[in-house]
């Protein structure tokens, strides 16, 4: 189990030199973006970064209902497929995206980072869990189970649910696809899958909301930012 200060300094995934082409750009579009145009906009600004054309980018969207099949994905875990479901290049397998669900799609250079895969995905892990302690909860990883997980001693001893989701590919050693956290989304969406394959009843899936605390998304992506500069710099 994995529990990350949120007082963290320095920086745990910085660049070693700032950028000549500016800051990360923060992309927020005013209404939900197919997955597709999601996909092809991070598989271009991905490719610009790689090139020296672009700076680094941290696209925020919500997604209209739909289930996509990473690359360990099984036929199985789709229970009931309601909503689309799009096959895509991130690791990991089933997964939902909504409205009320945050995703945060991360496009970062580790060549000016650090060239370790490993280490990124524990980046993004604590700036998950830095978030939530702006929330004052306890978010943890499990080398077990994929994600950020909170416990709920409200279900029973044991329970715990799954507030946040990753998912990434590297292409020339720049990242795309990213995080999600749940916000407030529909939570009954999550049903149609085995969500991360996880078929054991004591592990659930939450939202901020859910666990009682009433935050718009808008607030949540001012948390999120917060915590990026806490765990990537600034």
């Amino acid at each position: 189990m994995n529990m990350v200060n949120s007082s963290l300094t320095p920086p745990l995934f910085p660049r070693l030199a700032p950028d000549p082409l500016g800051p990360v750009e923060w992309i927020t579009p005013a209404s939900p973006m197919g997955y597709e145009e999601a996909v092809a906009f991070m598989e271009a600004r991905a490719a610009a970064i790689a090139g020296g054309q672009a700076r680094e980018a941290v696209l925020l969207v919500e997604h209209p209902p739909l289930y996509t099949a990473g690359t360990s994905a099984k036929p199985g875990d789709l229970v009931s497929a309601r909503f689309p479901v799009f096959e895509t290049g991130r690791g990991g397998q089933f997964t939902y995206h909504g409205p009320g669900q945050r995703v945060a799609y991360v496009m970062l250079d580790l060549k000016a980072r650090r060239q370790d895969v490993r280490a990124f995905v524990s980046a993004l892990e604590a700036w998950i869990i830095e978030t939530l302690a702006s929330y004052s909860l306890r978010g943890f990883t499990d080398p077990e189970r994929v994600g950020v997980w909170v416990k709920r001693p409200d279900k029973g001893e044991g329970f715990e649910d799954k507030i946040a989701a990753i998912g990434i590919r590297l292409r020339r050693w720049v990242s795309f696809h990213g995080i999600s956290l749940n916000v407030e989304p529909d939570l009954t969406h999550f049903d149609g899958i085995i969500a991360c394959g996880i078929r054991e009843a004591r592990y659930g899936v939450t939202s901020l909301v859910d666990l009682g605390i009433p935050v718009t998304m808008p607030e949540a992506d001012m948390a999120l930012r917060a915590a990026f500069t806490r765990i990537f710099g600034a």
